[in-house]
C-alpha cells in the first residue's frame, strides 16, 4: 500500500472519530460547563450593573421636550470648573499613597515573625492584632480625635494617613504572613550559609518572592484609604484638605441632589483603583519557589 493511501486511511479515520457522538459523561461535563459559564455571567452583571449606571448616568444631561436624552459632558465640566475637585484628589492621592507606601512596608516586616515563629510572642501578638481590627471604627474615632487635636494632627492629612496605617496593618500583616508560609524555610537556610544575615535573607530571599502578596497586602491599603469617608469626615475641617469622598457630599443638598456631577465625581473616584490594578493584574501570579530546594 502506497503511502498516499496510507495519509488518505488517516485521514478517513480522524473524520470518523470526529463525527462520533460523545459519551454521555463528556456530554455532562459540557452542560455542567455551560451552566457554569452562565451563572457566573449573571453573577458578574449583578455586580457590574451599578457601576455601569454610573458611567451612563455621568454622560446625561436631562431629555428635551420629545423625551429623547441628551448625552454630553456638561457635568465633568461642571465639577472640574466649580469645584476643586483637584484639590480633593491630589489630597486623596497624597493620603492614599502614604498609606499604601508605609502600610506595605510595615505589614510586609511585621508578618515575617507571623510567619517563622512559634511561640507565645508571635501568638499573643497574632491575638493582639485580631482584637485591634476587630474594633469598630466608629469607637475608637472620637478618642483618636481627642488624641490628634492636642498633638496638632485634627485637621491634617498625615494624621488621616496615621490611623489609614494603624486601620490596615493588622490584615496586612495577615496577608503577608500567609505569603510568606507559602516559601520554604531551607531557603533562608541555606543563604545563612553562604554568609547572609537573617535580615539579608529576608530582603534577597523572602521579599523578593512575595511579590505578588506585597501587591494584594498594597491593593488592600489602597482601597482603605481611597475609600474611606468616617475618619475623614471626623478630623478634616478645612476645604484645603478635604479628599474626594467628603468632596462627594457637597453634591447632596438637603431638599434635592443634583445627580449628574454626582455621577461624574464617581467615576472620577473609580478610575484610580481601576487604573491601578489594570496596571498590576499581570504580577498577581504565584512565586515559583517551590522547585528550588533540591
Amino acid at each position: 500500500m502506497s503511502e498516499t493511501q496510507n495519509l488518505v486511511i488517516a485521514r478517513h479515520d480522524a473524520r470518523r472519530a470526529q463525527a462520533r457522538p460523545t459519551s454521555r459523561f463528556e456530554r455532562k461535563q459540557r452542560i455542567r460547563g455551560w451552566i457554569t459559564f452562565a451563572v457566573m455571567a449573571i453573577i458578574t452583571a449583578l455586580i457590574l450593573t451599578p457601576i455601569i449606571n454610573i458611567i451612563v448616568l455621568s454622560f446625561q444631561g436631562g431629555q428635551t421636550l420629545s423625551g429623547e436624552t441628551i448625552w454630553t459632558f456638561d457635568n465633568f465640566t461642571e465639577i472640574f470648573t466649580e469645584t476643586p475637585v483637584f484639590t480633593y484628589l491630589t489630597n486623596s492621592l497624597m493620603v492614599t499613597l502614604g498609606t499604601t507606601v508605609f502600610g506595605v512596608i510595615i505589614g510586609a516586616m511585621a508578618g515575617y515573625p507571623l510567619s517563622r515563629l512559634r511561640n507565645r510572642f508571635a501568638r499573643g501578638y497574632s491575638l493582639t492584632l485580631f482584637v485591634v481590627q476587630g474594633l469598630p471604627v466608629i469607637v475608637i474615632v472620637i478618642p483618636l480625635f481627642v488624641v490628634f487635636a492636642s498633638l496638632g494632627l485634627a485637621d491634617s492629612l498625615t494624621g488621616v494617613a496615621i490611623i489609614f496605617i494603624a486601620g490596615s496593618m493588622a490584615v496586612t500583616c495577615w496577608m503577608m504572613a500567609s505569603y510568606y508560609d507559602s516559601i520554604p524555610f531551607e531557603l533562608e537556610e541555606a543563604a545563612w550559609v553562604d554568609g547572609a544575615s537573617v535580615f539579608g535573607a529576608f530582603v534577597r530571599i523572602v521579599l523578593r518572592n512575595s511579590y505578588p502578596g506585597i501587591l494584594s497586602a498594597a491593593i488592600f491599603s489602597f482601597l482603605v484609604a481611597w475609600n474611606d469617608y468616617l475618619v475623614a469626615v471626623v478630623f478634616l475641617r478645612s476645604e484645603d484638605n478635604f479628599t474626594l469622598p467628603i468632596g462627594l457630599q457637597y453634591f447632596f443638598q438637603q431638599n434635592s441632589t443634583d445627580w449628574g456631577p454626582v455621577m461624574a465625581m464617581s467615576v472620577v473616584m473609580l478610575l484610580p483603583p481601576v487604573i491601578i490594578f489594570a496596571a498590576l493584574n499581570r504580577y498577581f501570579s504565584i512565586g515559583g519557589v517551590g522547585g528550588a530546594i533540591k
